[in-house]
């Protein structure tokens, strides 16, 4: 899959330690044309569903888990946008997120975790440009948002880029 960025907020000293994470998220299209974002209230900021995968997943296994949780729909993938690795320095962490496309195939409900319900998480369904204006516009209040907005500003340009080039 395609390196579309990378992103750090400071060069790695010590790559040893590094906590490794892979990540797989979604640009997902309903019958409409819209996707769904997650919008975290508490910390000010939209993004694409998603998460971590699991010891024993593969990336699509892991995109289908966490869509269904997030969601709370099923869907198809189509194709791919590409991947972003992120160095988060305050965590200690060095993630590849691997993006893909699709469409969505049934409708159903979220069912968020204790966290994601403490940080305010809310299911939004927005068409491809607004989510990217939606995105861009936000001043995200915490470290995390922050990576997040620009990790997934790309994967929705490069997304619109990759579905206008079909077209």
């Amino acid at each position: 899959m395609e390196l579309l960025a990378e992103i750090q907020d400071k060069a790695i000293e010590d790559a040893s330690s590094l906590k490794i994470r892979h990540a797989s998220r979604a640009v997902l299209f309903d019958e409409k044309g819209l996707i769904p974002l997650l919008f975290v209230s508490k910390h000010r900021y939209h993004k694409l569903p998603g998460g971590g995968v699991k010891e024993g997943e593969d990336k699509k296994e892991a995109l289908t888990r966490e869509v269904f949780e997030e969601v709370g729909c099923e869907f198809i993938v189509t194709g791919e946008v590409g991947r972003i690795i992120e160095y988060r320095s305050k965590f200690n962490l060095y993630q590849t997120s691997y993006c893909y496309v699709g469409n969505v195939i049934s409708k159903g409900t979220p069912s968020f975790t204790e966290s994601e319900l403490s940080d305010g998480f809310q299911l939004v369904w927005l068409s491809l440009d607004n989510a990217i204006a939606q995105v861009e516009s936000e001043r995200p209040t915490d470290y995390e948002g922050s990576f997040v907005q620009k990790r997934d500003i790309v994967f929705l340009k490069t997304a619109r880029q990759r579905i206008e080039a079909y077209q």
